[in-house]
């Protein structure tokens, strides 16, 4: 039997579309703009850092970072984001949403700054530096994504709440292409400024001393809308789920969203503390929570993990594929910035055309279709366009089907996003009890993060050539690109299975769909 809502918890239920919700929407959105651009520039400027810092006299190809130094650079930003969405998940929970929720803005403002003041003697102190900045970078982003998705959910209504949790998530791909395209527009000066020969013609004069700034200033434009959305969220006021049912203070849930919806709102401190009944303050290792939640928080971390270990190994490294079919140039043929300009040009494409579409899909469709039919078929599309590039893979490599794959390519994008990209962020914060919304997120999210790391260092050595003549310099021989992609069609089917373990949320209060207002134990 289910107990009688809260008047503040029904209010916020059936709100109609306002501008508070877009608001929250844009302060919460900018911050994964911030996340996007800062996690993923970095894989605009890694062939530039290797042709800066591990040039080699006499080399026929341009320098590039030693597989142990580009594993760090790359992947150490995910050991800060793991580490932040399990601390920062944590602490929403313990001290409230808002009061960590600008502590986050900030470090990621900071470290952006000093990630491109990275200075040092020697290349190993450069790099070292670094990594240092770009792990607590991510520490800040690893707190954004659990508050974010806890906050929108909570301020949602019932009848949209998908569509805003899905929005503050789409700003990623805004945060991808405005990195994409920024890279263009400053190398493409830098290029018009600082013209050099191609490498083949003078391989010391094709990267001049002013590439140095380039990728400085790249990295730390990432502070910029962060910086612009500080004041804001330090404005908003902490959710009414939270001050009501964890901080037990029904009247100043009541007195905030009498403010923000502007209608009056009766406090019910008596009713509020139903919610509080010993069979609601099961803890995250208790057996009630095993029952009720333990295959909800298996199916949200398994599919987050197994949809990451695809994305980050393709998005992050999509760069090589595109040399491997021959669509950027041989490195040789170009100098360092005209290399950035053209890996930017190739990045913001995937992202204009398949990646920010996809996003918006989602929005659009998330509470129509709902979140498990979405998920279920991108993961499905996400697996067959895997196995059409990989089975066939040397006839999408001749020069007149290189388009065709970049095609498939993109659409592996398209439905990751208009898929489980998105709904793996939406549902762990609809579908657990607000005391835990918080923690549930951040560890369904690291679950993602570690996929991510899988897929990114995993991708870095299974992609090179099986000729190990032919690997890049100082990688052993891989099982290469053709049977990289058939091992990430398998990963997608694992995540078709493992998604009939997530709940559907549509349409559902948080309260039914976490058992908060059921009386009853289980």
């Amino acid at each position: 039997m289910a107990k009688e809502q809260l008047q503040v918890l029904n209010a916020l239920d059936s709100a109609k579309t306002q501008w508070y919700h877009f608001t929250a929407i844009i302060i919460s959105g900018m911050g994964f703009f911030t996340d996007a651009y800062d996690l993923f520039c970095i894989s605009l400027v890694t062939k530039l850092l290797g042709r800066i810092y591990y040039h080699v006299d006499g080399s026929k190809k341009p320098g590039t970072l030693p597989p142990g130094v580009s594993a760090a650079v790359n992947g150490v930003v995910f050991v800060g984001t793991l580490s932040g969405q399990l601390f920062f998940g944590w602490l929403g929970d313990k001290m409230g949403r808002k009061k960590v929720y600008g502590l986050t803005l900030m470090l990621m403002v900071v470290c952006s700054i000093c990630s491109g003041l990275s200075f040092g003697h020697t290349p190993k102190s450069v790099m070292t530096t670094l990594c240092f900045f770009r792990f607590w970078l991510g520490f800040g982003i690893g707190g954004d994504y659990p508050l974010s998705a806890t906050i929108m959910s909570e301020y949602s209504n019932k009848k949209t709440r998908g569509a805003f949790i899905a929005a503050v998530f789409a700003m990623q791909g805004f945060g991808i292409l405005g990195g994409g395209v920024f890279a263009i527009i400053v190398s493409s000066i830098f290029e018009a400024n600082f013209s050099a020969p191609a490498y083949e013609v003078d391989p010391v004069g094709s990267t001049v001393p002013e590439a140095d700034y380039l990728w400085r200033i790249i990295l730390m434009v990432g502070a910029v809308p962060a910086a612009l959305t500080y004041y804001w969220r330090l404005k908003m006021p902490e959710t009414a789920r939270y001050t009501a049912l964890v901080a037990q203070n029904a009247n100043q849930a009541a007195s905030d969203m009498s403010k923000v919806l502007q209608v009056d709102i009766e406090a019910e401190p008596e009713k509020a503390k139903q919610f509080a009944e010993p069979a609601n303050k099961f803890g995250l290792f208790s057996k009630l929570f095993l029952s009720r939640h333990g295959l909800h928080l298996l199916g949200t971390t398994s599919t987050w993990f197994l949809l990451d270990i695809a994305y980050y190994s393709q998005n992050l490294f999509q760069k090589d594929i595109f040399s491997a079919i021959g669509w950027l140039p041989p490195a040789q043929t170009m100098n360092a910035i005209v290399e950035v300009y053209r890996i930017a040009r190739a990045q913001t494409l995937i992202a204009l055309c398949s990646t920010v579409p996809g996003y918006w899909f989602t929005v659009a469709f998330i509470d129509k279709m709902g979140r498990f039919a979405i998920q279920l078929m991108g993961f499905s599309f996400m697996t067959v366009f895997m196995f059409v590039l990989a089975i066939p893979y040397d006839h999408w490599t001749h020069k007149n089907n290189r388009i065709g794959f970049v095609v498939l390519y993109s659409l592996t994008f398209f439905f990751s996003n208009f898929g489980p990209n998105a709904t793996t962020f939406v549902v762990p914060a609809e579908i657990f009890p607000a005391r835990l919304r918080s923690t549930c997120h951040g560890i369904s999210a690291a679950a993602g993060k570690l996929g991510a790391m899988v897929g990114s260092f995993g991708f870095l050595y299974l992609a090179q050539n099986q000729d190990k003549a032919k690997t890049d310099k100082g990688y052993p021989a891989g099982i290469g690109v053709k049977n990289s992609l058939l091992v990430l069609g398998v990963i997608n089917f694992l995540g078709i299975l493992f998604t009939f373990l997530v709940p559907e949320s549509k349409g559902k209060s948080l309260e039914e769909m976490s058992g908060e207002n059921n009386e009853q134990e289980d």
